[in-house]
């Protein structure tokens, strides 16, 4: 079979794939939330629910959209997949342009359409695998770009402690200097800790410096889905690392976390906290991704199981010992809403009803049916713990009728101001969210 009859079959099948899926969600995504959520019973598919609008882009002036009393300016275009955001001491913007390494085999049909179906949605495009910076005009005009550390290894995760930048490539953490008002860094980065980078299903690597400077917290995903691959190639895999400074020298802090794309300091108790995108193919309401605070220890279930004790029958070698150690979470955020960006906001420019909890970058998932995410979604929190339903915040990334996709919220940050700093890397854009004028 030539190449052009094989694309063919392939687009064919593709279209088969999702319109023959017809499982659609059986819960609202807006009530599959908090500590106990509903958990239907797993299903097995030949062909597993799958939904994913063709990309489209900011056009004609489209903006997402932002509830009442915020509005929202676009801070930053051109760009080739921007995944995370940081803001530096003096203001500056850092934004991570980063694309998958691909370095994982397709080994079956499904991974072969799939992958297919997802460059379809603009997801999956190469990343410029670089740094670039973002300052403000003095006068008031816009923003200037810098190419800031170029010829990265996937970057995602970014933290400054004293003079010195930390950058979790998918391979590396990497230690760069850095001197306030530079536009650029031409030294090379030193390896500080090296990273799980195998087949790299999951590649992000977030990373949250300690309070005092002397660790950094790396978010390390697992090699697939269910351990479908073997767990040999899950070594120091859906962990999340604690890497020493001064040595960098390693452990792992907390295991069982399938993809832990966002850490932070809940500012209210010090407590850890973090994101996690849960498995797949076991149903459009099935498994409700989450935020939870992280026990240093602690397992969090996979791939054994899920939302603490619910047993994943997938998995070949079973391991009741471990699931009868499994934590919980605090908060399911819904199912299939791939949890991306993690920030608590602690400033006073956004509303009073906005402040204290987090939001979430809700990056929107294939595995659902109708949508979910696409999103960037706050929860309240009190005395340290969520309370309440997500609201979502920003909204508009795909079209009403979900059939068109203009841009994906990923990384969140906080700028001296008060703003909220969205990256968007399916719209190539930042976003900059304040209160209404």
């Amino acid at each position: 079979m030539n190449k052009s009859t094989l694309c063919g079959v392939l687009a064919i099948a593709a279209t088969a794939f999702v319109s023959g899926c017809d499982k659609q969600a059986q819960y609202d995504a807006a009530h599959q939330f908090g500590p106990n959520p509903p958990l239907p019973s797993a299903q097995n598919f030949l062909k597993p629910p799958m939904q994913v609008p063709s990309y489209a882009g900011w056009q004609n002036g489209r903006t997402p959209r932002v509830v009442a009393g915020l509005q929202i300016e676009r801070i930053a275009t051109g760009l080739r997949h921007p995944r995370q955001v940081y803001v530096l001491p003096n203001d500056d913007i850092l934004v991570a342009e980063s694309g998958s390494p691909n370095a994982e085999p397709v080994t079956t049909p499904k991974q072969l359409i799939a992958g297919m179906i997802q460059r379809r949605s603009g997801k999956e495009a190469s990343g410029a695998n670089r740094i670039t910076l973002l300052r403000r005009r003095a006068d008031g005009s816009g923003w200037d770009q810098y190419v800031f550390i170029d010829h990265l290894h996937s970057p995602f995760g970014m933290q400054l402690i004293g003079d010195t930048l930390y950058v979790a490539d998918t391979d590396a953490l990497l230690k760069f200097p850095y001197k306030s008002g530079e536009t650029s860094i031409s030294e090379p980065g030193v390896e500080l800790a090296d990273l799980p980078n195998t087949i790299n299903h999951h590649w992000t690597k977030s990373l949250l410096a300690s309070p005092d400077g002397k660790k950094l917290y790396v978010g390390v995903g697992s090699n697939s889905n269910v351990g479908e691959n073997g767990l040999d190639v899950e070594y120091r895999r859906a962990d999340i690392l604690e890497v020493d400074v001064a040595t960098g020298a390693s452990r792992i802090y907390a295991s069982g976390i399938r993809n832990p794309t966002g850490l932070q300091w809940e500012p209210q108790t010090g407590q850890l906290w973090a994101i996690a995108n849960e498995r797949d193919e076991i149903g459009a309401d099935l498994v409700p991704d989450y935020l939870t605070s992280v026990k240093d220890g602690g397992f969090y279930g996979w791939p054994y199981s899920y939302f603490g004790q619910h047993v994943d029958r997938r998995v070949h070698q079973q391991r009741p010992d471990l699931v009868a150690k499994a934590i919980s979470p605090d908060y399911a955020i819904g199912s299939h809403v791939a949890p991306l960006g993690l920030l608590f906001y602690t400033g006073d420019n956004l509303p009073a009803q906005y402040r204290g909890g987090a939001f979430i970058g809700e990056h929107g998932s294939w595995d659902r049916s109708p949508l979910s995410g696409y999103a960037v979604a706050y929860i309240p929190f009190q005395n340290g713990k969520p309370v309440g339903a997500p609201t979502p915040v920003v909204s508009g990334f795909v079209s009403d009728d979900e059939k068109e996709l203009y841009g994906a919220p990923v990384g969140l940050a906080q700028d001296k101001d008060g703003a909220l700093i969205i990256a968007d890397d399916a719209g190539n854009a930042v976003w900059r969210v304040t209160k209404s004028s």
